[in-house]
């Protein structure tokens, strides 16, 4: 029987669905305003586009979440959200103006900063609204495929994640730091959460990874089939961090997350950030940030991930400078 606490995350996740169709009706379908675009950082109104990830991960309805709290409590301003294919295109789309704000996890938004990576030579001249969540990497398989860990995926096909996606970047790296050779070693597939689940139900692919926030709800979906597996890695986050950066922990996916999961499973964590340009207006940076950490009760029903949103420690990030207009709100709430 699913625990009272794993009850309960079904229902806020139940209950959010109900309500997303008509925010997204809203936060997606909004005319864009006039002095919208890139012009709207200035401090002078319009719209803000959020770029944030997939329908079936955890950006796509947290960020429809954040455009009608800023929509509703930040003066003259509106905001839409964008389906991408998350955390590097999303920094790209803030690079050129056609976001201006947008999810990234850790690793890929300290790339974009170094100039590295995806970004080689072309660093990024951005900063953090905060720490948002904890993105777990998640990888995934089915009981008949027989696989128990990383090394397991020799030989199998496996998706890494959607081109672009920081569930790319940390699946190689990963596999990597198993002794795998992503190009080599495995079938490589490229496909989001809500694809790569659908490729496990019909047996196009052996196993597949995805990075998000708990629960997520393709996979609430795939382990409602009975036969999901949540394959441990947490022994590859300090090679990881010391190859890459602080930002690669180890953390569990809790007993109980998803349907059938009787134990705890160590993963590699990674903290979520909300980026956008320094160019912004630190006023306005300040009255998103503030927007968004005093409405928590409010985000919180719309995804459980917004849980951990704490303006204590929001700041606290050694791989992104945080935006002034945002240190000043975590300043004055105790950061």
């Amino acid at each position: 029987m699913p625990s009272t606490s794993t009850k309960a995350r079904r229902a806020r996740l139940l209950a959010a669905a109900a309500v997303i169709p008509a925010l997204f009706l809203s936060a997606c379908g909004s005319p864009v305003a006039e002095g919208g675009g890139a012009g709207a950082v200035d401090g002078s109104g319009g719209t803000l586009s959020i770029a944030t990830g997939g329908t079936g991960g955890v950006y796509y309805p947290l960020g429809g979440g954040f455009a009608t709290v800023i929509r509703e409590n930040v003066d003259g301003y509106d905001a839409t959200v964008q389906e991408t294919n998350a955390s590097v295109d999303n920094m790209l789309l803030l690079k050129s103006g056609a976001a201006q704000l947008a999810f990234s996890v850790g690793d890929v938004a300290a790339d974009a900063v170094e100039g590295v990576g995806d970004f080689e030579g072309d660093p990024l001249d951005v900063c953090s609204l905060g720490n948002v969540y904890h993105n777990f990497l998640q990888p995934v398989t089915v009981k008949d495929t027989g696989i128990g860990s990383v090394e397991d995926m020799k030989g199998k096909v496996v998706s890494v994640g959607a081109p672009g996606s920081a569930t790319e970047v940390a699946a190689v790296r990963t596999l990597e730091a198993a002794g795998l050779d992503p190009k080599k070693d495995i079938d490589r597939r490229q496909l989001g959460v809500a694809e790569t689940v659908a490729a496990l139900r019909d047996g196009t692919i052996d196993a597949g990874f995805w990075s998000g926030g708990l629960p997520t709800g393709a996979l609430i979906d795939l382990a409602a089939d009975g036969d999901m597996v949540l394959i441990p890695i947490g022994e590859y986050a300090a090679p990881l961090a010391g190859k890459y950066g602080t930002y690669y922990v180890e953390d569990d996916i809790p007993a109980g997350t998803y349907e059938g999961q009787d134990k705890a499973i160590p993963v590699v964590a990674s903290p979520n950030v909300l980026v956008a340009s320094k160019q912004m207006d630190e006023q306005l940076q300040q009255d998103i940030t503030a927007a968004l950490f005093d409405k928590k009760e409010q985000l919180v029903q719309v995804h459980p991930a917004a849980a951990e949103l704490d303006p204590a420690t929001a700041g606290e990030l050694q791989f992104i400078e945080t935006c002034a207009g945002s240190k000043k709100y975590f300043d004055g709430a105790g950061s």
